[in-house]
């Protein structure tokens, strides 16, 4: 067999197995909020929003994909360099993803993808193969690493102060309403967690998208970087099939450990939320619904009761936020020396 062909396949695999990953890792962060304010038993949630995380790569573009595809350039190395490289990267990632799952840290998928494919291609090629954008941003132009990168950080601060504001604005309309306004709430939920979980899709399949591409375009199999059809499906199926095996460890420390969550936080939410990674999926800026999801709790508990917000657990996310870029690298950077050393490529 054509060790390049296998190579793809291969990559193929284990990309829609990080896909796999990111469902159950990155899914449990809507599914947190509407089952700490029971509006939905854990099954109903999570077939919500497993219907939804396969149509939003469906119907979301492809803007995301084009980001994540290109922020590495790899084109001029051999092809089976190459596809070691992404191969390698991809195995840090989904390292960091078990390994923050199996301790209950809702660390970022999105962050542990850069920072494996980051890793393995400074230690196999240089530096000067990955697409850093510091120059063009004095140019006005977003572009590689900085434009991941600046989005990544961005985008939960931009949560934070929007479920503030809107916690804040909800609070003020609906005070002195009845307890019985809860149940309405709860229904309402149904809508704001499947807005969120088609957001969620529309965005982060396409970051697995932009992947496939890269190594069908790489492989020779396409030659012009447009997303196919079936890696669309494939990668909706892949992150719908992680989402429905759950994360509930996640869900615990989302759910509740950061804020006491009740129906009108949970809906203040996940409407932050969906507005926020969906408004990044439409300029292709490539978000974290950790992130997004955690730091709008925040917000919305800050401008409640600033002093029932458990800072030490938000804390403790956000350390982990800012190892996971070098620790996926690290441990994709160690994966490709193992391979260079047994095998001999690079």
């Amino acid at each position: 067999m054509d060790s390049v062909f296998l190579l793809v396949v291969v990559c193929v695999i284990v990309i829609l197995l990080f896909d796999v990953t990111n469902g159950f890792h990155d899914a449990s962060n809507m599914v947190a909020t509407v089952v700490a304010s029971r509006a939905m038993t854990p099954v109903q949630a999570v077939i919500v929003v497993g219907i939804f995380h396969f149509i939003g790569p469906l119907l979301g573009g492809t803007a995301v994909a084009n980001t994540i595809g290109k922020f590495i350039d790899v084109s001029s190395l051999p092809v089976v360099t190459s596809m070691t490289i992404i191969l390698c990267g991809l195995c840090g990632a989904i390292f960091w993803n078990l390994l923050t799952w199996w301790f209950g840290i809702p660390s970022s998928s999105s962050h542990a993808l850069v920072g494996g494919l980051i890793g393995s291609v400074v230690l196999a090629s240089g530096p000067q193969h990955v697409v850093w954008g510091f120059a063009q941003l004095f140019h006005g132009e977003l572009t590689g690493v900085t434009k991941v990168i600046l989005a990544l950080v961005i985008s939960p601060l931009i949560g934070f102060w929007i479920g503030f504001a809107l916690h804040r604005t909800m609070g003020f309309l609906l005070q002195g309403a009845r307890p019985s306004l809860n149940q309405s709430l709860r229904r309402v939920q149904w809508l704001s967690c499947a807005g969120l979980s088609f957001a969620h899709g529309a965005n982060d399949a396409q970051k697995s998208m932009g992947i496939i591409t890269m190594v069908l375009v790489l492989g020779g199999y396409i030659s012009d970087f447009v997303v196919p059809l079936w890696v669309v499906l494939s990668c909706a199926a892949m992150i719908t099939l992680g989402t429905l095996m759950g994360g509930w460890r996640i869900v615990r420390t989302v759910g509740f450990g950061i804020y006491k969550v009740r129906p009108l936080h949970a809906v203040d939410a996940q409407l932050t939320s969906g507005l926020v990674i969906f408004g990044a999926s439409m300029i292709g800026a490539p978000v974290s619904t950790t992130h997004v999801v955690s730091s709008s709790i925040m917000g919305i508990g800050a401008s409640e009761r600033p002093r029932a917000v458990r800072w030490n657990k938000a804390r403790e996310i956000i350390s982990t936020w800012l190892i996971t870029i070098p620790g996926a690298a690290l441990a994709a950077a160690v994966t490709y020396w193992l391979v260079h050393l047994i095998t001999g490529i690079g």
